[in-house]
């Protein structure tokens, strides 16, 4: 009976000590887990986090970029009348960006002729994007121009006499001077101010005026 009791008791010991090499043993292999976890964010999780940062620049870059901003060059013009008259209106800017004008607006389009300033600053009334130049520039120039316009509807292209600059590109309000038909500012301008925040008439048509474009 002694025997048998001791035996018993044998065998439990021996049961605890393998439960707790078993403990042991889970406890060793969560630890190593823990550790390689720690390594592993230790190695990687600066990488990780500053690969994050850079997409969230570059995000904000390309969300810039793609949207009109400032644009350096540009003169802005106030306080500027709209009333309707006949005749010839003596105008502060060349071309004029705004002030008294025809009743009857410009339609807009590519034009290889000289426009009235009476009609043209109708149609920037209207949200119209005036590109003017001077008539000795080089065809490829005047091609690259037309380009600009071709597939809008709201932007004129004309030759001017006496142009302070080789092209100058005008809205209501706004004016900006060029020296080159490649100048990148030149898109931008029309992207901002084509039917822009500064139109007084935003929405009204440039069309159904006076005027017959060589090109729409």
């Amino acid at each position: 009976m002694k025997t048998t009791t001791k035996g018993r008791r044998g065998g439990k010991a021996k049961q605890g000590v393998s439960q707790g090499k078993g403990t042991t043993q889970v406890g060793s292999r969560a630890k190593q887990r823990r550790k390689t976890n720690s390594s592993f964010w230790r190695r990687w999780g600066w990488g990780i986090a500053g690969l994050v940062v850079v997409l969230v620049i570059l995000s904000v870059v390309w969300l810039t970029r793609s949207q009109p901003g400032e644009i350096n060059g540009i003169v802005t013009y106030g306080n500027l009348s709209r009333g309707h008259v006949t005749g010839v209106v003596k105008y502060a800017q060349v071309p004029p960006v705004g002030g008294d004008h025809n009743a009857v607006w410009q339609n807009c389009g590519i034009y290889s002729q000289p426009i009235a300033n009476e009609n043209g600053v109708h149609a920037l009334e209207h949200g119209a994007v005036w590109i003017t130049y001077q008539p000795s520039l080089d065809a490829s120039s005047v091609e690259q121009l037309r380009s600009l316009v071709r597939g809008h509807d709201h932007t004129l292209l004309s030759p001017y006499p006496g142009l302070p600059s080789p092209v100058v590109i005008s809205a209501w309000g706004v004016q900006l001077q060029v020296k080159s038909a490649s100048d990148a500012r030149l898109a931008q301008f029309v992207s901002k101010y084509e039917q822009g925040p500064q139109t007084p008439e935003s929405g009204a048509t440039c069309s159904g005026g006076i005027g017959t474009p060589d090109e729409q």
